[in-house]
């Protein structure tokens, strides 16, 4: 549905997109995601035509975006970061307006406006100017507005910020929905978001791509070595954290334990082992044999935000900045 290959964007001496390549298949959940001044909102304006590329391609649902704009526009719909909405306008008048845009008419156009309402939430506010609505209301009418003409591609900056809990899990719900019939990219901040919601995931880094995989597989490649939580409980008396620690320690494949918490009379450890060691069952037998409880043995799985700052390291500042500057002023 999305191919891109070798995209690049130039602002004067900063390159703000470097040669980047990916595809998206139809009907995934896209994360995207970058430090600020990565490149993301570039990326994101050329596959929405809103800027040409310097060099490379990018095709939206077998459209040049570059020699076919229009097409591409057809078939995308977009939310940036800050909703396009005018704040004079009545919510249903603004709806009807896009949809127009868009070139619905008739019936079709007030089927699709009906439906939005309902599929955002938005219908007690129609006849409300979009100037006196809360920030999460304003948030939900831009989503209403990226679905209205049904599109095959939903590009999404930010979809939950300035939403409640409860607001966020129903947009959270609804995009899951939309996948299938909708090919979506999610550009967030909130990671957990997009471990819940993503199949996929893209992280650029200083305009280049430095992942693209599941988050399943990204785990996996990060961590390069068996993780386990393991909890161990005494069986009455005292309960010595150091003796327990230094046991597992003494499993053959066993590089490092780290006492995550204690108790009077249990403790949870994070084991780390050597490249290619499974050392599961022998931790398992060391707590028995020492005479402890076996409360808990699972795989511990990096989350994405310590694989996030693991790629791209603590380089969010200094230089990448500059090209968010460059951006802006562009």
């Amino acid at each position: 549905m999305i191919k891109v290959k070798d995209l690049t964007k130039r602002y004067a001496r900063t390159i703000a997109v470097d040669q980047i390549s990916f595809e998206v298949a139809k009907g995934q959940i896209v994360g995207f995601l970058g430090p600020n001044g990565a490149g993301k909102t570039t990326t994101m304006r050329v596959l929405t035509c809103f800027l040409p590329p310097t060099a490379g391609t990018a095709t939206v649902a077998g459209f040049d975006v570059l020699e076919h704009p229009l097409e591409v526009k057809k078939r995308i719909g977009y939310l940036p970061e800050t909703p396009p909405i005018y704040p004079e306008m009545e919510t249903l008048e603004y709806l009807k307006f896009v949809g127009k845009l868009k070139g619905l008419s008739g019936a079709a156009l007030q089927k699709r406006v009906d439906y939005v309402c309902d599929r955002c939430a938005i219908a007690d506010v129609k006849t409300k100017l979009l100037g006196k609505l809360s920030k999460g209301y304003r948030q939900r009418v831009g989503l209403a507005q990226a679905i209205i003409h049904n599109p095959d591609v939903l590009i999404l900056d930010e979809p939950t910020a300035g939403l409640d809990p409860k607001q966020i899990n129903e947009t959270r719900d609804l995009i899951k929905d939309l996948a299938g019939e909708h090919t979506i990219i999610l550009s967030t901040h909130i990671l957990p978001e997009v471990e819940q919601t993503c199949e996929q995931v893209i992280i650029i880094n200083k305009g280049k791509l430095v992942a693209t995989d599941s988050v399943r597989n990204l785990q996996a490649r990060a961590r390069g070595a068996e993780s386990v939580v393991i909890e161990v409980a005494g069986r009455g008396g005292s309960f010595d954290v150091m003796i327990v620690q230094h046991k597992l320690k003494q499993v053959g494949g066993v590089s490092e334990v780290v006492c995550k918490r204690q108790g009077d009379s249990h403790a949870v450890f994070e084991v780390e082992s050597e490249k290619g060691q499974l050392v599961r069952g022998d931790l398992a037998r060391a707590v028995v044999q020492g005479g402890w409880d076996l409360n808990e043995l699972r795989p511990s799985a990096m989350s994405l935000e310590e694989i996030f700052l693991q790629l791209t390291g603590s380089e969010a500042s200094g230089e990448v900045e500059k090209v968010a500057a460059q951006e802006v002023l562009q």
